[in-house]
């Protein structure tokens, strides 16, 4: 079954593509049961990330245990989709991994939402229902610290991003009122609850905004002088803490806070029904580019008409929340945009699905529906090219990323039916990751380094990134006075070294592989 499903696919994604964008390679991840994904970074070594959450035991190509109901998950792959490791941490409830980062100092950051209590991986009791539950990792996927912070209701995380300063800020959703570690009343259903913390988790502040009725966050982006844009949807009118007017059913609102979390000022956009947004993100030009689903048809602040039913939304705004065009995107009669970002030129990506218009077993879905959906855009949002790729199952695509090499991964969660029945490549929902190529985004690599580190200088670990492949080598640590600390056998294209016990001063990394040789200088500081 796993082959013939392996040829079909392959069949799909020739007969859908539809454009001259190279599908490079696809692979699913995951056990006998079902298995979400949520999140997808890039990393340093050309490869990336997966981040969701795990229901299946070890089988298939999950090689450890489950430890309650849902579990944080956690893929970090190379470049062709190959696994470097992966890792599992959950407790005996329900654990949603939404987002994961890839830190300053190598290692990375797991934030989403717990209902399990203090076991298995999970260190903390709960405080409510659903708590914000995160994890620091080191480089080499070792934990560092973890926290838990909620009050005495529903506390739901939906991303995070770091400061400038190596700490983080959680953006989430909360029906708590003022309870446990939760500092402020609660305005009406559901509220933005905010935090930011520091590098080790210690909570620097938080804050709450809403209105009567339902505030979600979706999105939260960098904003100039160190404060944050936050993104979300709401039903709520005026009133409480939200300073401006319910334009329809739902609108897209967007707070811009200042370094301390206090808000600076408020924007809602939207028309008569319902409009709810997804992604943001701070673009080059210091701009901001906020996008998501529309039902509206057009209205005064919406000047781009659906074709039908619901299309992506997209909006591109001054730093002041003024805006500069917005464009709508029609795929199918139920349009789910997922992801946003932007390339070196300028050029906009835009990804994510449709909803099947059918009912029933038998399903005549056209094209791009139920699939995985990207749409190039040039900076003015005149789209440049369309691409579909997709199963005969249900393909739901959660992120698209760029990988160092220029290419473009798009990663989701599939159900891969087949001839109507439910069996996919490894269970009943995987993780799915297509690699595409763009020969206008392709990355000149003339010129890097064979060795690399990041960061540099440190003051724990470090990553040493080999730049080209290669089948084996071995990599040496030297002090300034050329005596060898350290030899390690290369087994991937990241080394993690952990330099925090050693004395402040300069090293040097040589690795010498069977297609070359080269040096990296580390500075180990206080």
């Amino acid at each position: 079954m796993k082959h013939n499903f392996s040829a079909l696919l392959l069949f799909f994604l020739i007969c859908f593509s539809g454009i001259a964008q190279d599908i490079l390679w696809e692979k699913s991840y995951g056990g006998v049961h079902a298995d979400y994904l949520f999140d997808a970074q890039p990393t340093a070594d050309f490869g990336f990330i997966l981040a969701g959450s795990s229901v299946s035991d070890k089988s298939g190509n999950k090689q450890e245990k489950n430890l309650g109901n849902l579990d944080y998950w956690i893929w970090k792959m190379d470049q062709n989709g190959a696994l470097d490791w992966q890792k599992s941490l959950g407790g005996n409830g329900v654990d949603l991994l939404k987002k994961v980062l890839v830190t300053r100092d190598g290692g990375y950051l797991l934030a989403g939402t717990s209902t399990s209590g203090k076991n298995g991986t999970k260190f903390h009791e709960s405080y409510g229902y659903e708590d914000f539950w995160i994890i620091k990792l080191n480089a080499d996927g070792s934990e560092q610290w973890q926290k838990t912070f909620g009050g005495i209701g529903n506390d739901i995380l939906q991303t995070a991003i770091e400061t400038s300063e190596g700490g983080f800020v959680l953006a989430g959703s909360s029906t708590s009122p003022k309870s446990a570690l939760k500092k402020n009343e609660s305005f009406g259903n559901k509220d933005y609850w905010i935090i930011q913390i520091d590098s080790q988790g210690t909570v620097e502040w938080e804050n709450s905004f809403g209105g009567q009725y339902i505030d979600q966050v979706e999105a939260i982006a960098p904003a100039p002088e160190q404060g944050y844009y936050v993104l979300g949807y709401s039903n709520s009118d005026e009133g409480e803490s939200k300073k401006t007017q319910a334009l329809g059913e739902g609108d897209y609102w967007l707070l811009r806070l200042d370094k301390d979390g206090n808000s600076l000022w408020q924007k809602s956009y939207g028309g008569k029904d319902d409009d709810h947004p997804v992604a943001m993100i701070a673009l080059k030009d210091g701009g901001i580019l906020i996008g998501g689903n529309s039902a509206t048809s057009n209205s005064t602040i919406k000047q781009s008409k659906n074709k039908k039913g619901t299309d992506y939304w997209l909006l591109k705004l001054e730093d002041s929340g003024t805006i500069i065009w917005d464009k709508t995107y029609d795929i199918g009669l139920y349009d789910i945009l997922s992801s946003l970002s932007e390339n070196k030129d300028g050029s906009l990506l835009l990804a994510g699905y449709a909803r099947s218009e059918n009912i029933g077993l038998k399903k005549t879905d056209s094209k791009g529906v139920n699939d995985y959906v990207a749409i190039k855009l040039d900076e003015k949002g005149e789209e440049k090219w369309r691409q579909e790729v997709g199963s005969n199952g249900d393909d739901i695509l959660s992120k698209l990323i760029k990988t160092r090499d220029g290419g473009y991964v798009l990663a989701g969660t599939t159900n891969g039916l087949v001839s109507g029945s439910k069996n996919s490549i490894q269970g009943r929902h995987d993780f799915w990751v297509v690699k595409l190529g763009d020969e206008e985004n392709r990355e000149d690599t003339e010129g890097i380094p064979m060795v690399e580190a990041f960061p540099n200088p440190t003051s724990g670990y470090t990553n040493i990134v080999i730049t080209e492949a290669f089948e084996k080598g071995d990599a040496y640590l030297y002090d300034v006075q050329g005596r060898l600390l350290q030899q390690y056998k290369l087994k991937n294209r990241t080394l993690p070294i952990n330099f925090s016990s050693l004395p402040v001063g300069i090293y040097v990394v040589y690795v010498e592989t069977n297609t070359g040789s080269d040096s990296v200088k580390i500075i180990k500081k206080d």
